[in-house]
């Protein structure tokens, strides 16, 4: 157990050792989002008191030392394009990211995994092939080029659904309305990551079933007269429920950086968004704490992946004390 703390505790320290360095590697200046016009047009001494002011001219192990200051202070300063607190900027974006990606998380891995473990027990009736090549054609479709063609046939021309934001922003819906509204928004963002993340746990829970279904307990279990559902919901559904948890714990550790492009295809108003305007406005106080929040909470996720997973399969704790 120490050695694995230990292990990611010096992931997070090359985590936000890499995360200061980042915005740095970054071609172009922060000057034009710091001064808010052209900074051609300012003299020297100018653009140095804004440098001075942000510390962006002093050294760099300097400037690491200020961001570990603030870093653990929390006092993150604001953002350079946004003129607003970073920590107020996360917080507003933080609810309709988790709203997305968490929605997508609980019904991808509900249908992915019963649909894999219908394709498994239907492997012999080939009753499973138009699922396996449909779930392979749409696994293969980026998910940028998935939301745009949703866009475009749902929201453009049918116009059934919204084309961007969360909510209607010219409308003070309240109450039902309000929540209905905020799905109706959400639909098609959550369609698109719904349907490009439907494979990974299609395919664990298909094989996963093919497996269990060879071993010895089931075939016993069958040859005694055990009831055919009673076998699939305690003797196979739930030994796949270890490997499909594993992938649960890995998506909840990419659930901010999968939302990116789609958020921005949707001009949905998440952390993804945030980050790519960061990004663009090479503003650096935003892009460094909004990728530090991605990688905590991928190294989080796995860490109690790792810790969780032992728990559920004793197994893997004798072969790790082992």
């Amino acid at each position: 157990m120490k050695k694995r703390i230990y292990h990611y505790l010096v992931i997070l320290v090359a985590v936000i050792v890499v995360n200061f360095l980042l915005p740095h590697l970054l071609p172009g200046s922060p000057l034009k989002s710091l001064v808010g016009e052209n900074p051609g047009d300012m003299t020297a001494a100018q653009k140095m008191g804004i440098l001075e002011a942000y510390h962006l001219n002093d050294p760099l192990w300097k400037q690491f030392l200020y961001y570990l200051r603030d870093l653990f202070s929390f006092h993150w300063g604001n953002s350079y394009s946004k003129r607003q607190p970073v920590t107020t900027l996360i917080a507003s974006r933080m609810g309709w990211t988790l709203l997305l990606a968490g929605s997508n998380m609980i019904l991808s891995t509900l249908i992915g995994t019963a649909l894999g473990a219908w394709s498994a027990l239907r492997r012999k009736e080939k009753k499973d092939l138009p699922l396996i090549i449909s779930t392979t054609i749409l696994d293969s479709i980026p998910s940028f080029w998935m939301a745009v063609i949703l866009l475009a046939v749902f929201g453009v021309k049918l116009g059934w659904f919204p084309i961007y934001g969360a909510y209607s922003m010219w409308e003070n819906y309240t109450g039902v309305k309000r929540i209905l509204d905020i799905l109706h928004h959400l639909a098609l963002p959550l369609l698109t990551m719904l349907v490009t993340s439907l494979m990974g746990f299609f395919t664990t829970s298909r094989y996963s079933v093919l497996q269990i279904l060879n071993e010895d307990y089931v075939k016993m279990a069958k040859m005694r007269g055990i009831p055919g559902n009673r076998v699939l919901i305690w003797y196979i559904m739930r030994n796949t429920l270890v490997p499909v948890f594993t992938m649960f714990m890995m998506e909840a550790g990419y659930l901010l950086s999968g939302s990116v492009l789609i958020e921005t295809v949707f001009s949905y108003p998440g952390l993804g968004t945030l980050m790519q305007e960061a990004v663009k406005a090479r503003d650096y106080p935003l892009i460094q704490y909004t990728f530090l929040i991605a990688s905590v909470m991928t190294v989080t996720a796995l860490f109690l992946a790792d810790i969780l997973y032992s728990k559920i399969d004793p197994r893997l704790e004798v072969l790790n004390d082992t």
